[in-house]
């Protein structure tokens, strides 16, 4: 009898085992049925990486995949700027309010990964511009960044605009787009005195209006588009 008991236990083991894997697979197979997966960069420094982490991206992605009809993965990742891992995501997106400190070692990796095909979109949450500014120094010292025109590309998607819309007002200042263009490659966007970033989580977060969130929605979408189509 106690024989017999051991081998339904091994029995139902692997019965199980074999369960879990095909469980496995079928969620791998799943996942490969996105095109691609956009990330959030998580930098040192000691400024909130995390400032938009609920809603911001997730709510792009959506809105993209409704009205682009792309198939981006409905999750963000989240990268280190050392990690090898993001060389896996075309898009990765930086936002926050404070210090951002890229060692050597990050600013080489980021390098290698934007003039591998990556690209790079920073938002100035407000009280990152001259953080963000000195860091991307570190990845391209010999470039600087250009304000783009309002004829510029990324302007003019699905969607058409006259430059950034304003989505909050920090100090009052016009919204900038500003890009690194390495050989004629536009490899970063950084939008200035505008927070794209805020402007795509629930409106419920800032008290935007729907008119604001969907502008922001739509610039947002743009650039997916103008990045995937350069």
């Amino acid at each position: 009898m106690y024989v017999c008991n051991v081998k339904i236990v091994i029995m139902f083991k692997k019965a199980l085992i074999n369960i879990l894997f095909i469980f496995a697979a079928i969620n791998v197979f799943a996942q490969k049925n996105y095109s691609f997966q956009i990330a959030l960069l998580k930098y040192n420094g000691g400024g909130d990486w995390y400032a938009n982490l609920e809603t911001s991206l997730p709510n792009l992605i959506q809105f993209c995949n409704k009205e682009l009809k792309t198939n981006i993965h409905p999750d963000q990742a989240i990268v280190d700027p050392s990690s090898r891992d993001i060389f896996k995501y075309p898009f990765v997106h930086i936002t926050g309010h404070g210090n951002i400190i890229f060692s050597e070692a990050e600013a080489q990796n980021l390098r290698k990964y934007l003039l591998a095909g990556g690209f790079l979109h920073i938002s100035d949450n407000y009280g990152l511009d001259k953080y963000i500014r000195r860091e991307m120094k570190k990845v391209f010292p010999e470039l600087e960044f250009v304000e783009l025109p309002f004829n510029h590309p990324i302007y003019h998607q699905k969607f058409n605009f006259n430059g950034l819309p304003k989505i909050h007002e920090h100090d009052n200042k016009p919204p900038q787009g500003f890009g690194l263009i390495y050989q004629g490659r536009l490899v970063c966007f950084y939008d200035y005195e505008c927070d794209l970033g805020d402007g795509w989580e629930n409106p419920e977060v800032h008290n935007d209006s729907p008119e604001k969130h969907l502008e922001a929605l739509k610039m947002g979408a743009n650039i997916i588009q103008f990045v995937f189509t350069q």
